[in-house]
């Protein structure tokens, strides 16, 4: 396998650095270099250095990428203490990145290394300062899963300020000014879609088709992705709380109008309150109600009690980027 780069041939070329979460994918790891270097040989005017970033894996992803390390100086990693999430690992990776431009793609292969030559040829136009890859199918996926993507994209996309592309990947390439403006952005509840849709600079979307995993399965389940998209919904939208707020008003309206009916029909006919059923149904229709709101209130508390706490990120066990870790 040849080097990505390094060398004195590279002193005056451009440096891309390549930010790879990984999280027990030791299958993965060699397939996804050896990819990577063949892609890189059409960039003639770039050098790479390629940041593995650990996650916690359980597995020997980290005894793979070191390995890589001793034979390969371009590539770097950190190794987390324990599983943070894959939004540590891109962050962290960003902040260890000291390249003119910075890309995140998954080890998985569903982000083609084929496409980076494109990417880097769109962002050398001094057109956009991101140029990132957006998926036109979701051949291969469950259709149940693709059904919530989609409602998730319409759904935050008409509750936010911040527009995200639906299909849009975390695969994309930036130039330094764009990924430092994500990096100021240290908030603990990441959600980075919306965060470098959040601040700003111009972006252009290559389509491509879906691709499957190299290997294995993905490590994001149903549950997860669902949280993840609550996770992102509460990071750039307070609609939540509105709609609360409007329900509360509602049944508040509509408790007044049947106590006035209540009381009439009482005092003129003199008939008796309706009995236990419709009050059962009513009971357990408000409570649902109020443990909703309760729910969505306490979403954006927890997010801002973990903000307060004021925790790191992410841990870092041991890393081959002394000067930046």
């Amino acid at each position: 396998m040849p080097p990505l780069g390094g060398g004195m041939e590279n002193i005056m070329k451009k440096l891309i650095s390549v930010v790879v979460p990984c999280y027990n994918e030791q299958a993965a790891v060699p397939v996804f270099y050896r990819e990577l270097s063949v892609a890189v040989k059409a960039i003639e005017d770039a050098c790479i250095e390629v940041i593995f970033v650990d996650d916690g894996s359980k597995d020997g992803t980290l005894s793979v990428i070191k390995k890589l390390a001793d034979n390969f100086e371009d590539v770097k990693y950190i190794s987390f203490s324990r599983n943070f999430g894959k939004e540590a690992a891109m962050y962290a990776g960003m902040q260890a990145a000291s390249g003119d431009y910075v890309c995140i793609m998954d080890v998985d292969l569903q982000d083609p290394p084929s496409m980076l030559p494109k990417m880097y040829e769109e962002i050398q136009s001094k057109e956009y300062d991101i140029v990132g890859a957006r998926r036109v199918t979701r051949k291969g996926e469950p259709p149940i899963r693709s059904f919530f993507a989609r409602m998730f994209y319409k759904l935050i996309n008409k509750t936010s300020s911040t527009e995200i592309v639906d299909g849009a990947r975390d695969f994309r390439l930036m130039t330094r000014q764009a990924a430092d403006a994500v990096l100021k952005v240290g908030e603990y509840n990441r959600f980075s879609k919306g965060i470098m849709s959040w601040v700003g600079f111009k972006t252009k979307w290559l389509p491509y088709e879906n691709v499957e995993r190299v290997n294995g399965e993905t490590k994001w389940s149903f549950m997860k992705l669902l949280i993840y998209s609550i996770d992102g919904i509460t990071a750039f939208s307070t609609m939540p709380l509105s709609i609360a707020s409007v329900l509360g008003l509602l049944f508040c309206a509509i408790a007044a109008v049947l106590i006035v009916v209540v009381v009439v029909k009482t005092l003129i006919w003199g008939d008796p309150v309706a009995g236990y059923p419709s009050a059962m149904c009513l009971m357990f229709l408000l409570s649902g109600v109020q443990l909703f709101t309760i729910g969505i209130i306490g979403q954006y508390l927890s997010k801002t009690y973990m903000e307060v706490k004021n925790r790191p990120i992410y841990i870092t066990k041991e890393s081959n980027i002394v000067e930046k870790i």
